[in-house]
């Protein structure tokens, strides 16, 4: 148990360490910096201009914004905590500031919930800026949690504790599963796995084996055995994602957390919306509505007042008391009776901390995306549990880490991971996969899974007529080089991004218009640097050099790799960008980010990359030769004649 103690508390310094950097990172940015040079680095909106503002659920005022200088590019995404700011001299200081969380994010707009009743009337009538906010309380309960596993007063805790990292050997009873006739026979075989688990649990397997579906099926069958449950995931989206597939299996669900960060589609599970539905909510609203009266009314007494004025203040004072009281009873009964008829509860994993959770304990917690979950974090809903199921591939993006040093010290190492290693026998791997066809599927089934993964029947449709599946298209000898981003250092290739446009362009033609619009085909571009990312948006959404392409917008999504993660699109093309006489590739070696970018394919995958840089490190070596073997090999030269 030392053992295990002393690897806690390792961890908890290089959770510091990420802390500290990230904080460094962050006040580097902001500190002795100006407006426009915020705006540069993406953190900062300036000038925006306040469209409308409108009462949203749960009585929270929700604001939308459009910021009329659009040239720089943007940090700031849906659940991000933000401050809003005024430059206008008689309003300058903290004091204005209002804080809000981003709900939607596009380019040019913001929709966000202020943390404010009321619009602030600096906020209506001067020229406002907006900023990104440093999250320090993430890594507050993240610390939280880990010294209370370290602790371990709750035995139950220590146990799944001393399990998780294979100090003691995980259980298992009798306990069997119906297998269902909407899984395959693996993904029966992991819900059987979970139904016997008496500690722990991992599903683990590539993109579009089903991990979430079969989550589902072993929620309802926890639900229909009675027991508690919470589900969790590292991120908003992942938790709304599991949230919306409970809730069509006729799963009763609340989902906690901010409105603002929860898509709209699943509002109604929240805890805010379901509160103000309830039958008692108009009493709470009027206990509220008095509370602010009352306050008003004591408020206007001033310092100068008689025996008689001082005893209607006190007066006032005390009808306050007793409606803050009345309505905090009020607001406990009305959750006490959602939480009643909740059969599973949702949240992030930092968010498993949050009030209405507080105090109470689960039978079973399941944990998806469980490899993209800094340890630290997946502790937080674990301290809940008696229980614990884990869902994830540990082949694909690890969680981001700002730190270099922490992430190469063992901080990159998820608890997910450390669970499949330690205790192999909790872990089932989903075998069928049904998004890609098999040319595609090969390499990664090669280099990841043991070739033990295979592409169901329904995959060999997953074809556009007259292409092959998977090409490379060599850019060697072409003379597309790479150049570096002044501002950001980025990495970009304007040859390599004009040719990735235009064979684009090429494809659609080639495939047909209308046969695109009819599917409803969905294009992907990748890119793996973000100034190459831009550089592609821009050739396609901004310039009028591909009309065709830019009529396909509503239809092309162009992201990093990590922006793609857990996504699929018919037609997926990259754009490795590297070119360079070193043999340099920076962090295109990280294997598992490039598994996650040759796998988001449906119909069809298109590298576009030059061998001669790439093919110096054996991960590209090896796809290249894949490529070549599987028939997909093809030179730019072959397009310049053509």
């Amino acid at each position: 148990m030392d053992q295990v103690i002393e690897e806690l508390k390792y961890g908890l310094k290089l959770l510091k360490k990420e802390w500290q950097e990230d904080l460094a990172q962050y006040k580097a940015k902001f500190l002795n910096t100006t407006i426009a040079e915020r705006k540069k680095q993406g953190i900062t909106w300036h000038p925006v201009q306040l469209k409308k503002s409108k009462i949203g659920m749960g009585e929270r005022l929700i604001v939308e914004i459009e910021r009329l200088d659009a040239d720089q590019g943007s940090a700031f995404g849906s659940g991000k905590s933000v401050s809003f700011f005024s430059t206008h001299d008689s309003y300058q200081g903290q004091q204005n500031r209002v804080k809000a969380v981003v709900n939607q994010f596009r380019k040019n707009s913001m929709i966000l919930t202020l943390q404010t009743d009321e619009l602030p009337e600096w906020m209506e009538k001067n020229r406002l800026g907006v900023d990104l906010l440093f999250d320090e309380a993430s890594y507050r309960e993240m610390e939280i949690a880990t010294k209370q596993v370290i602790k371990g007063e709750n035995r139950r805790v220590a146990a799944l504790r001393d399990i998780l990292l294979g100090e003691d050997k995980a259980s298992f009873s009798n306990q069997s599963f119906q297998n269902s006739s909407e899984l395959n026979p693996s993904q029966n075989e992991a819900c059987a796995l979970i139904a016997s688990a008496q500690d722990v649990a991992v599903v683990h397997g590539p993109p579009g084996t089903g991990k979430t579906t079969t989550l589902v099926q072993s929620i309802k069958d926890s639900v229909s055995k009675g027991e508690s449950v919470l589900v969790c995931a590292p991120s908003n989206a992942a938790v709304d994602l599991l949230v919306e597939k409970l809730v069509d299996q006729g799963i009763e669900t609340t989902r906690i957390g901010h409105p603002a960060r929860v898509e709209e589609k699943i509002l109604n599970q929240t805890l805010d919306a379901k509160e103000v539905l309830h039958e008692s909510y108009r009493d709470l609203k009027k206990l509220r509505k008095e509370t602010n009266q009352y306050l008003s009314l004591a408020k206007q007494y001033k310092r100068n007042f008689g025996p008689q004025e001082r005893a209607q203040r006190k007066l006032m004072y005390a009808e306050v008391s007793r409606c803050r009281e009345a309505a905090k009873s009020l607001e406990e009964y009305i959750q006490y009776d959602i939480f009643q008829t909740t059969k599973v509860f949702a949240s992030t994993l930092v968010g498993a901390s949050s009030f209405p959770l507080k105090g109470l304990s689960f039978d079973v917690v399941y944990i998806d995306e469980a490899a993209q979950g800094l340890e630290a974090a997946a502790w937080i809903p674990i301290l809940k549990a008696k229980k614990v199921v884990f869902a994830g591939d540990h082949f694909q993006l690890p969680p981001t880490i700002k730190s270099y040093e922490a992430a190469k010290e063992g901080l990159a190492e998820t608890l997910f991971e450390k669970a499949i290693k330690r205790n192999p026998n909790t872990a089932k791997m989903l075998e069928l996969q049904y998004r890609m066809p098999e040319a595609i599927m090969g390499f990664s089934n090669e280099t990841f899974y043991n070739d033990k993964l295979q592409a169901a029947s329904v995959t060999e449709s997953h074809v556009i007529t007259g292409q092959y599946p998977i090409e490379w298209i060599d850019t060697a000898g072409a003379s597309f080089s790479e150049q570096k981003e002044e501002e950001s250092l980025s990495t970009f290739n304007a040859k390599e991004a004009r040719f990735t446009c235009e064979h684009l362009n090429r494809l659609i033609l080639e495939i047909g218009v209308g046969v695109f619009k009819e599917n409803e085909w969905t294009i992907g571009l990748i890119a793996p640097y973000g100034a190459q990312v831009r550089l592609l948006k821009s050739l396609i959404f901004e310039s009028y050099d591909f009309p065709n392409l830019k009529a396909f917008s509503d239809m092309i999504t162009i992201d990093t790799v990590d922006g793609f993660q857990g996504q699929e699109r018919d037609l997926m093309m990259i754009s490795l960008t590297r070119s360079n006489d070193d043999g340099e590739i920076g962090f295109l070696s990280e294997e598992r980010r490039m598994n996650v970018a040759i796998t988001r394919a449906k119909k069809k995958l298109v590298l576009i990359g030059d061998s001669s840089t790439l093919a110096s490190n054996k991960f590209f070596d090896r796809l290249l030769s894949y490529v070549e073997k599987v028939g997909g090999y093809k030179s730019v030269w072959e397009f310049f004649e053509a």
